[in-house]
């Protein structure tokens, strides 16, 4: 019988053996750690997957600095300022269209980033060379050229299921599952093309994701009743200026890029002034039309339309603002839009001067960060639960809401400021407004819809998701929510205004004179006596956002109501077919308009991306009028696309291990130990060996 000579191992050999086993496994882990983290480290490949684009286009916020315009030069840089949106705009539509196409699920970074970051540099430069020609340019706009590729979360197994993660759970805003009611002949199938597989994000595909819903039975009350001081101004006054049912539509902003067509890059409705559009100009506003039932309140009040993603192909399919950059879908009229013009908890209100400007929220809050979004979305019913960065999963029977508190603080004598925010503030929780402010008239929008939760297990494929329309890189995040108004009040009409607000009187087009407000018993879902309950800054967004500090730099120059916009060319087509503008009669409030919430817990929209945030991807346009000199302005600054300004520093939003700096990087950490560990063993076991 032969003998076994194969040598047993030694304990030195053993030792060796296992000293290399560790360091090939803790260097493997370190190895495939660092190539999935690839993208968050800004290396070119990009792993999309198959469902589509897992990343958006994230760039400086040049408004940031360029607060103090001289009005010579605003044209000049509008109109610049609005070709980075269009630069923005393209370079997503390529980010999408390699997607696509991308066989192996990567993608060449550069191909995207680098003919944008030269356009950008042009185009930046032809800025400075406008503030070249009146005043000295800012230092380091051309460092602002530079781009990043944002990734970004397309669908999770729990947000797909409906059910809610821990975190959420805890916060209160837990992700609903969707309610699958019947819609009718809204309950359309998507076109088989495989716009919206589950989880793609929207009929387009850029959004929205299940993870952008949330079950409002599972958000805790969180609306606080403003206490009124013995002066405060309790009265109200009401306009009523419809639903939208003519069908006025598009997609410019006259605030935020006057004399620029498309200058939104996503669609509006409009009530109130008939004749709003890039050109108008204030002449073509107070001329125009009205929707108003007193012709008195010609202002413009318009928002971002809200859409259902079930493949209806509307009369912008194919146009800029719509279909081509993402807004697909049904647009949907409203159900009852209510514009209410409130006091302040501190004293009397002021009269609006004519032509004010005021935009609330923060269209490009995803990009930017939340420090500015100031919408809130709930149900009727449940209007005591605000949503800032969620769109509400409603039970049955209940409306979709989406409530604007606007500023209320005015300096005293400019229309308009370069970044469209510092010439407004918000009020402290008392009423206070900031040094050199006053108080003027609160106008809350309330928009509602009666439009049913979507199934979001199968992507909304059997009801279809919802959500408002958004510059394209902002992915049609509720959190980018925002509203807009140009004062066109006849003077007898505010003066009225104010007086009913200050006598403490509910004045309206259905209130009888002399009707006092109520303070009598709340109803479910509100906050009862029909006051707009608010957090410390008027704002609806989380806690976290700060109040308006600041804001109190002295106005030096008086308000300029002779804005003009240029040659008005014809107006492009803005009315729908007949089944699209179907009309929705406003219908009597089942509940008060919801307030503000004091606190709105929960995972931000941010908070669902694993790149970097701040005051990034800003290129919303100056306006022609004001303030020259607003550059202490950190507190309501930093607004996105419909005018912006100064943002303050960038906020972490997310987790670490959505942030890639911590979690998310064990595998390397755990890697490194046993490499390190591998190679100890392997000195110590040859030393043992000798």
């Amino acid at each position: 019988m032969g003998h076994n000579r194969r040598r047993r191992p030694t304990g030195a050999r053993r030792a060796t053996f296992g000293a290399v086993a560790l360091i090939l496994g803790g260097g493997g882990l370190v190895a495939v750690n660092v190539f999935a983290s690839a993208t968050e480290s800004g290396n070119a490949a990009v792993p999309l997957g198959s469902s589509g684009v897992a990343a958006t286009v994230d760039c400086p916020d040049l408004t940031e600095r360029l607060t103090a315009v001289p009005e010579q030069a605003r044209p000049e840089v509008d109109t610049e300022l609005a070709h980075l949106d269009e630069q923005i705009a393209a370079a997503y539509r390529g980010l999408q269209d390699a997607a696509r196409t991308a066989d192996d699920g990567t993608l060449d970074e550069g191909a995207i980033l680098d003919p944008l970051r030269k356009e950008r540099a042009a185009t930046i430069e032809r800025i400075a060379a406008a503030l070249d020609k009146v005043a000295d340019r800012p230092e380091g706009l051309d460092t602002l050229a530079e781009c990043s590729l944002r990734r970004t979360e397309i669908a999770s197994a729990d947000a797909e299921s409906g059910s809610p993660n821990p975190q959420e759970q805890e916060q209160g805003q837990g992700q609903g599952q969707g309610q699958g009611q019947e819609q009718g002949d809204k309950d359309e199938e998507p076109p088989g093309d495989g716009q919206q597989p589950p989880g793609n994000g929207g009929q387009a595909g850029n959004g929205p994701v299940a993870a952008d819903y949330a079950a409002i039975e599972s958000v805790q009350p969180n609306v606080k009743k403003a206490a009124r001081q013995a002066k405060a101004s309790t009265g109200s006054f009401e306009t009523s200026c419809g639903v939208n049912a003519e069908g006025l539509f598009n997609s410019d902003n006259l605030i935020a890029a006057p004399g620029v067509s498309n200058g939104a890059h996503h669609f509006h409705d409009y009530v109130g002034n008939q004749a709003n559009d890039a050109f108008a100009s204030d002449e073509d506003l107070a001329a125009g039309d009205t929707t108003c039932a007193d012709q008195g309140d010609k202002s413009s009040y318009y928002w971002p339309v809200l859409r259902l993603q079930n493949g209806t192909a509307e009369q912008d399919a194919q146009s800029p603002g719509g279909g081509i950059e993402g807004n697909a879908g049904e647009i949907v009229t409203p159900a009852e839009v209510t514009l209410t013009f409130e006091g302040n908890e501190r004293g009397k209100v002021t009269e609006m001067p004519r032509l004010l400007r005021i935009i609330t929220g923060d269209a490009k809050a995803f990009v930017n960060g939340d420090t500015n979004a100031n919408a809130s979305w709930s149900c009727t019913g449940f209007e005591d639960r605000q949503l800032k960065d969620k769109y509400p999963l409603c039970p049955s029977g209940s409306d979709v809401v989406r409530t604007f508190t606007f500023q209320s603080c005015w300096d005293g004598r400019n229309i308009d400021s370069a970044n469209h925010r510092t010439h407004m503030a918000f009020a402290a929780a008392d009423g206070s407004c900031p040094e050199g402010f006053r108080a003027v008239p609160r106008l809350v929008q309330r928009v509602v819809y009666d439009v049913a939760a979507p199934s979001l297990e199968d992507g909304g494929r059997t009801v279809p998701l919802f959500a408002v329309d958004s510059f394209p890189e902002q992915l049609h995040k509720p959190v980018t929510d925002h509203s807009d108004f140009i004062n066109v009040f006849d003077e007898d009409l505010m003066r009225e205004l104010v007086e009913c607000i200050n006598s403490g009187r509910a004045c309206g087009p259905d209130t009888p004179p002399g009707s006092e407000p109520g303070d009598g018993e709340e109803q479910p879902g509100g906050d009862g006596g029909g006051q707009i309950a608010e957090p410390p800054a008027e704002q609806t967004a989380t806690a976290s956002a700060p109040a308006a500090p600041g804001q109190n730099e002295k106005p030096n120059e008086e308000p300029n109501e002779g804005r003009t916009g240029g040659e008005k060319p014809a107006p492009p087509a803005q009315d729908r077919g007949a089944a699209a503008s179907a009309s929705a009669e406003p219908r009597a409030a089942t509940t008060p308009a919801a307030g503000t919430p004091d606190d709105v817990s929960g995972a931000t929209a941010a908070a669902e991306t694993s790149g970097t945030t701040g005051t990034t991807g800003n290129t919303g346009n100056t306006g022609n009028t004001g303030n020259t000199d607003n550059t202490d302005n950190t507190g309501t600054t930093g607004n996105g696309g419909d005018g912006a300004g100064t943002a303050p520093a960038p906020q972490a939003q997310g987790g670490l291990a959505e942030t890639g700096s911590g979690l998310g990087l064990w595998p390397a950490a755990v890697g490194g130990v046993l490499f390190a560990g591998g190679c100890v063993l392997l000195i110590r076991s040859r030393r043992h060996a000798r």
